[in-house]
């Protein structure tokens, strides 16, 4: 990895944005962490940022440039999860979600790509999940929130590639963090309450049972190095990430019935 890179990193104010800040940190490059909430820590610096808002976003970025900074790498890390039927959720939860897990993302890229167009190379990191690639059962918009990002990710990789700019998603099983605490939950109306409740349980306590967030720096960290990048990574425990090419390759009843069974909803 070139020395001293400059590094813009979304949601550091906790889980695996601040690992990965401080790690990168660490490691001697520039880091910026953009969030809502300020993160203090002496391996990077904070600048509060609403990144729904694309005033904040354009100002963060002027920022890190009149600091003098080339713009060499964005991690788009800011995201929320989401659970509740499809049919219980309201079009300002939707909203909601989409804005920050695809629209805020979308933001950053545009509020940096001119800085590195201009000096020809760059590399973008979108986070995504597993999850992205099959509909999870009362997950669906947060799958399809981080599917419609996989999609923008593949089209910008066309689009950028004139300046030697690389874009990728890297697709994250469960990770150790207080994701659950941030998630946006419908109402569960009745027909849904007992077998969301199984549910909801378990995928909590995947969360709990997670990968630890500085593995995730680390597997980061040789991406980085990397010449060329796929358009997808795929990064978590083995039982997670087999379910995508499964997906691929199973018949879509004994899938659905294979998910059902993961699920316990069989």
């Amino acid at each position: 990895m070139k020395s001293n890179k400059t590094i813009i990193i979304t949601g550091t104010s906790g889980g695996i944005g601040f690992v990965l800040a401080e790690y990168l940190g660490k490691k001697g490059h520039k880091v910026y962490g953009l969030s809502r909430k300020t993160a203090e820590s002496p391996y990077f610096i904070t600048i509060p940022t609403d990144i729904t808002d694309n005033n904040q976003v354009q100002a963060a970025i002027t920022k890190v440039l009149n600091d003098g900074q080339n713009i060499d790498l964005l991690i788009n890390n800011a995201g929320m999860g989401m659970v509740g039927a499809v049919e219980d959720s309201t079009k300002d939860d939707i909203w909601k979600l989409f804005n920050l897990n695809l629209v805020g993302a979308v933001q950053l890229m545009s509020a940096v790509l001119p800085a590195m167009r201009a000096q020809k190379n760059g590399q973008i990191i979108n986070i995504s999940s597993i999850g992205s690639e099959m509909g999870l059962p009362f997950r669906g918009f947060y799958s399809a929130s981080k599917s419609a990002l996989d999609k923008v990710t593949e089209a910008i990789r066309y689009e950028v590639s004139p300046w030697n700019i690389h874009v990728c998603s890297l697709h994250l099983g469960d990770i150790k963090t207080k994701i659950a605490e941030n998630r946006v939950k419908t109402s569960v109306s009745d027909p849904y309450k007992i077998t969301f409740s199984k549910v909801h349980d378990l995928m909590n306590s995947h969360v709990d049972d997670g990968t630890e967030p500085l593995d995730v720096a680390v597997y980061i960290e040789k991406l980085i190095l990397k010449d060329h990048w796929k358009a997808h990574y795929y990064f978590g425990k083995f039982g997670q990430k087999i379910g995508v090419p499964l997906k691929w390759i199973l018949p879509q009843r004994l899938y659905e019935k294979l998910m059902k069974k993961y699920n316990k909803l069989d």
